[in-house]
């Protein structure tokens, strides 16, 4: 049987870059992808995001990201991934789900449906996409009305002249609310209080992400890096804010066929709602991985820490032929990039030192 160096699970940022840096490493090795076509996770994004609603898409290796615009996010960045790849003619592979990998021997192996790859190592980009979190709450299933996740977002006539609960406390939230707001009735409801920032300066951004590292370190599940550095209303959402839609309400007791109801306070409180938003984040898309047992008694993977870097935390410390790309501080444009050489060199390093134990 054929045996890879390395191989790529993802063709999203962090598993563009990985390939980018495999490649220029001369690292044998091949990038399967889930989708049917280039983009990662952007090409399911939502219509009404435009490049100018982003917070950034970060450069890719070589080439230049696209620029703020009010070009559509799930046109303008898949266009990018796919030129990107047929440029630097990176082996992706697709549409490719990965079932599980498991350990055999010094390999492991790698199994879509009927199809297997056998690799010394692996980088695992699978994201957060295709992961939708939704918390549980008494009466949930009750819900006569409509309940859409962030990953199914419609656009906002779709819910016109409905009254609109939207749940969570991130960015995500802000943006539907600064959209839904002008043309329909809103309620926001988040478990803290938001923090309200101007601007997100460069020790506010750090310190961010060195908080997200040393959960990963401690082999808890990642954090939001929103939890840290706060929320700021752009230009387009002061409407939204004019017409009270960030006067924000505490998480509710309890759901109803027709709404949500508070009763742990000291008055009981009820607000009729037509549909649910639910804009609470997403899990990372490892259950693949289940079959090596890299999760802590935590629930998370435990990262290696690398000194200076704290985006550079990608090997895994259960098992270091396996690397995270795009998981916990990397989890963003540019900590994928970044995250992508580290994965790279760290895969290069230990295939050295295979060379030179096979060799001794």
């Amino acid at each position: 049987m054929e045996v890879l160096d390395s191989l790529v699970i993802g063709a999203g940022q962090a598993g563009l870059a990985a390939s980018y840096f495999l490649r220029e490493r001369r690292i044998d090795h091949v990038v399967l992808d889930a989708n049917p076509q280039a983009g990662g996770a952007w090409q399911h994004r939502w219509a009404s995001l435009t490049m100018a609603d982003v917070h950034g898409v970060a450069d890719l290796p070589g080439s230049p990201a696209p620029t703020r615009s009010g070009a559509a996010a799930n046109v303008a960045v898949p266009d990018y991934f796919e030129g990107y790849e047929r440029w630097h003619h990176l082996p992706v592979l697709r549409p490719v789900r990965v079932d599980r990998v498991e350990s055999e021997g010094d390999l492991l192996a790698v199994h879509a449906d009927d199809r297997s790859w056998w690799t010394r190592t692996l980088i695992n980009a699978s994201g957060t996409w295709t992961r939708p979190f939704v918390p549980f709450y008494p009466g949930i299933s009750s819900f006569g009305g409509e309940q859409v996740h962030t990953a199914h977002y419609p656009g906002a006539e779709h819910f016109r002249g409905k009254r609109v609960l939207v749940v969570g406390g991130g960015a995500s939230a802000v943006q539907f609310l600064g959209e839904l707001a002008p043309v329909t009735d809103t309620l926001w409801v988040t478990r803290r209080p938001p923090v309200w920032r101007e601007e997100l300066d460069a020790d506010a951004g750090l310190a961010a992400v060195t908080a997200v590292e040393e959960r990963v370190r401690r082999g808890l599940p990642p954090a939001s890096v929103v939890s840290v550095t706060g929320l700021a209303l752009r230009p387009q959402e002061q409407e939204a804010a004019r017409l009270g839609a960030y006067d924000r309400l505490p998480m509710f007791d309890r759901i109803e066929v027709d709404g949500v109801r508070w009763s742990s306070g000291r008055d009981d409180r009820f607000e009729r709602v037509d549909a649910i938003l639910w804009a609470t984040g997403f899990r990372p898309a490892v259950d693949h991985l289940g079959p090596l047992g890299l999760r802590t008694s935590e629930g998370g993977i435990a990262l290696v820490p690398v000194r200076g870097n704290v985006q550079g935390a990608t090997t895994t410390v259960v098992d270091p032929r396996v690397q995270l790309v795009g998981y916990g501080p990397s989890a963003s444009t540019i900590g994928a990039s970044r995250a992508g050489r580290q994965a790279a060199l760290a895969v290069s390093r230990l295939l050295a030192a295979d060379r030179e134990d096979a060799a001794g």
